[in-house]
């Protein structure tokens, strides 16, 4: 078994690789090459943390794994990530662990690089101007993973915490030579955006419908639970409305679920999920005055293709270590 830290994860996982590595599997799922199960999450009581699992299948290539996460919000300005765990990896062949890898520098880049398909699918070519909600680690690799689809000169940034905006703003004056200013407001950086990423922990709706101009992409990424929104019912309703999984959509994010009870929308006006539009079977931007909006919830499929090509390039270049758990019979006994 091998097992490859958050920095080997890191180097082993660029951007654009991902960006085509998370094509291929929301393909395959729109393919029905998939197994994948709701996740299960266990809040921990009388905390606001939570334990969650998420196992799949992934036929192209076989893949067998999950996720094992936790989420500690506190742990936001410490030493600790807020999202810990592993992802594991098993010998499709005999059902031995076969890798496991650390999960924070694998959910981080493929968060982004699912955002990098739904633009290169959804955006505007010529989308030049994108602003970014929420700075932190998310909104980071967001940056990276717009600027490798789309031609971004300008950046607009707004933060809650002006200090991580500002380390944001010079990240991309420095890395990616753009136009990069810190807005003192979330209306301000959104207003004449051709491509808006929320990247943020919020309850509460950050993007307002009222401040979409027409053309505009969004990446909606943060927020995950049903009582939890970043984008209001507005934004929903102006939108043509993506998702990674039509089943997870419906029962999980509350920047759908809301609209659907006001009865704002139907579950019909989600129009696709990406991987369809990767296989022809759903329709992407139809002209360049429609608004679109890609609501990203996370996919153990994802993980599982990620976490697949990091163990194959590991293996390829010496990387990790190899240790082993006793996987025989005669090691169980």
């Amino acid at each position: 078994m091998i097992v490859l830290s958050q920095v080997e994860v890191e180097r082993l996982l660029p951007m654009g690789k991902c960006i085509d590595l998370m094509a291929s599997a929301l393909a395959a799922l729109a393919r029905g090459e998939a197994v994948l199960p709701l996740r299960t999450i266990l809040m921990i009581p009388q905390t606001k943390n939570a334990f969650g699992v998420m196992p799949a299948y992934l036929g192209t290539p076989e893949t067998i794994g999950a996720k094992i996460i936790t989420v500690y919000p506190g742990n936001h300005g410490t030493e600790f990530d807020s999202h810990q765990g592993a992802v594991l990896l098993f010998d499709p062949e005999n059902g031995v662990l076969s890798a496991v890898l650390d999960a924070t520098s694998v959910t981080t880049i493929r968060t982004a690089a699912v955002s990098g398909v739904a633009t290169r699918l959804l955006a505007r070519e010529s989308a030049s101007t994108l602003a970014i909600i929420g700075a932190g680690v998310q909104g980071h690799a967001h940056l990276e993973a717009i600027c490798a689809v789309r031609p971004i000169r300008a950046l607009r940034v707004w933060s809650r915490t002006r200090a991580n905006a500002e380390q944001l703003a010079n990240t991309a004056r420095e890395k990616f030579s753009l136009d990069a200013t810190v807005s003192s407001t979330g209306k301000e950086a959104v207003r004449g955006a051709d491509v808006v990423c929320t990247t943020t922990s919020a309850r509460e709706p950050v993007v307002l419908g009222d401040w979409l101009a027409p053309g505009t992409h969004l990446n909606i990424v943060g927020s995950a639970g049903r009582g939890a929104r970043e984008v209001d019912t507005a934004a929903v309703v102006r939108s043509r409305l993506y998702v990674d999984r039509r089943e997870s959509a419906l029962k999980e994010p509350g920047d759908i679920i809301i609209p659907l009870e006001e009865g704002a929308i139907t579950p019909e006006h989600i129009v696709g999920e990406i991987g369809e539009i990767l296989i022809d079977k759903a329709p992407a931007r139809r002209d360049d005055r429609e608004i679109t909006l890609f609501k990203s919830l996370g996919l153990a499929i994802e993980d599982l293709a990620a976490a697949n090509y990091v163990v194959a390039e590991a293996r390829r270049t010496g990387a990790g270590v190899e240790i082993s758990l006793g996987g025989s019979r005669h090691a169980a006994r």
